[in-house]
């Protein structure tokens, strides 16, 4: 019986193609999740709506020049550890101060 590797070769690429798909699916609904928790610990300790959460990590994330999802992991890291880096805290900071009514809870008080 004569192969037409062709459609083999096509078959394999089919297979390739949809093995990624998935990866890419799995990958985006990991990162829909971290965002969705960062978003979260925002609007319940920034005091801000969810749709001032998505706006504050988006302008932390285009202030700090920093991937939003890895801004979004540096928050939960925070939110475990209570550890952030100084440019994530001063912009998360900034963006509150525009967005919601308090400060981030452990930020040094404002000199006034």
């Amino acid at each position: 019986m004569p192969t037409d590797w062709g459609s083999d070769q096509t078959g394999s690429d089919q297979v390739f193609q949809l093995q990624e798909q998935v990866r890419q699916l799995k990958e985006a609904v990991v990162s829909h999740a971290v965002v969705d928790q960062a978003i979260g610990m925002i609007v319940a300790l920034g005091r801000v709506t969810p749709d001032q959460g998505w706006i504050v990590l988006k302008e932390v994330s285009q202030h700090t020049n920093i991937k939003l999802r890895n801004v979004a992991e540096m928050i939960l890291i925070w939110g475990r550890a209570g550890v952030m880096p100084p440019e994530i805290r001063a912009a998360l900071d900034d963006c509150l101060d525009r967005h919601g009514p308090t400060q981030i809870p452990g930020a040094p008080p404002e000199a006034r």
